[in-house]
């Protein structure tokens, strides 16, 4: 294996531009969940001539499998990339900047993609030193619900999995960390939309009507008190209210606000609880204020759970490459954010660790989901490299 590991480094590096090149490519022309049409062309047009099976169209949408059969006996170990983009004007100064207005590779998903095309081919190209077998999911959707891993795994393109495996680039993050923690890692998540209904009028006869904007302005104050005195402090949990819309003018009470939030758990068994404090809110609203609720509140992705055991083994595994291509691993514990990668650690073992990807300039530093993000192109190979030690490590272990 150690002959493999580094003829395969040696062809990565040598297509590390490659990587760039496919991930600007990508960058330039983004596209919507669901919508990836063009995008899961290009992919597919990628294999067209390499030995592989290629699985698409899986569950009716655009995510693709490609399956890389060894020529030597080992496990079956997937690898997942995701390619949706977001509803954001890009504002960074990229050449390559978004070419679809109003749609942004916001969030890396280019990026994901590029590196692990390029290992994809890297290990066909080894394919008769390669033990196992290596399933490439290239997946859609993974920013909207109800998510694209769910298309995947319905498919049964990825039945036969031992193990999977994905990561996730940070512009947090300095450039040379791996990040990897055990058990809940990313949080759980649900939303929901409120919709609450009163009686309109005269901003000067207030008496007259039921106001539905101060009743939804009670319902912001109110469901932070789900987190401060409905949980367990030891419990970690998030409710935000990311939108309220009231149009009006100066003298108008209005008939009907609307508001959209999202709840975040790193325990499985509160999104129950959250769902439970949030309706009992709305329904005292309702009685308080004389006005009427819809609430429609969806469960989302479950709670992101790395396997304790291959955790461990995968930690031990890089640690042997620390200070080589890579400066260190770093557990810096649960995040908040949600990923539908939950939905494959839910049927198979694996791991999902971040890549620190943070650019050399830190005043254009940005977060995930801003329209200045940018990732700094190092870590492309750091990825592509830290994921291939993973991956022959699990094949014959």
């Amino acid at each position: 294996m150690r002959e493999l590991r580094e003829e395969l480094f040696k062809r990565l590096d040598e297509k590390e531009d490659k990587i760039k090149e496919i991930r600007r490519h990508l960058h330039e022309y983004p596209e919507l969940s669901f919508e990836e049409e063009e995008t899961s062309a290009y992919i597919k047009d990628f294999y067209k001539d390499k030995d592989v099976k290629i699985y698409d169209e899986l569950n009716g949408q655009h995510g693709l499998v490609v399956e890389i059969k060894g020529d030597k006996p080992g496990k079956t170990i997937g690898l997942r990339a995701d390619f949706d983009a977001l509803p954001i004007k890009e504002a960074s100064d990229v050449p390559f900047k978004s070419k679809n207005d109003g749609v942004m590779h916001a969030c890396g998903h280019d990026a994901h993609t590029a590196y692990l095309m390029v290992v994809a081919e890297t290990l066909i190209e080894m394919k008769s030193q390669l033990p196992g077998t290596v399933k490439i999911i290239h997946q859609h959707a993974e920013e909207v619900p109800p998510g694209g891993a769910r298309d995947i795994i319905a498919s049964g393109a990825i039945d036969d999995l031992d193990e999977i495996y994905g990561i996730h680039y940070f512009p947090q993050i300095e450039t040379g960390k791996l990040f990897i923690h055990s058990g809940p890692t990313f949080a759980g998540r649900s939303n929901f939309d409120l919709t609450i209904k009163g009686k309109g009028g005269h901003a000067a006869l207030p008496q007259e009507a039921k106001d539905a904007l101060v009743a939804g302005a009670y319902f912001v104050t109110e469901a932070q008190t789900v987190v401060s005195r409905r949980i367990d402090p030891l419990e970690t949990m998030v409710v935000t209210v990311s939108a309220f819309d009231a149009p009006g003018g100066y003298n108008v009470i209005q008939d009907e606000v609307t508001l959209r939030g999202t709840v975040r758990y790193m325990n499985e068994d509160l999104k129950e609880t959250a769902y439970n404090e949030i309706k009992r809110i709305v329904e005292g609203i309702e009685t308080s204020f004389g006005v009427t609720a819809d609430l429609d509140y969806k469960y989302d992705y479950p709670v992101l759970h790395n396997s304790e055991q291959e955790t461990k083994e995968i930690i031990e595994t890089l640690n042997e490459s620390a200070g080589t291509y890579f400066k260190e691993i770093v557990d810096l514990g649960e995040i908040t954010g949600s990923e539908d990668f939950s939905y494959y650690l839910t049927q198979f073992k694996g791991n999902f660790f971040v890549v620190g990807a943070m650019p050399e300039n830190s005043d254009e530093m940005y977060s995930l989901h801003h329209p200045k993000m940018k990732l700094n192109e190092d870590a492309f190979i750091i990825a592509a490299k830290s994921v291939t030690d993973v991956l022959l490590s699990r094949l014959t272990k």
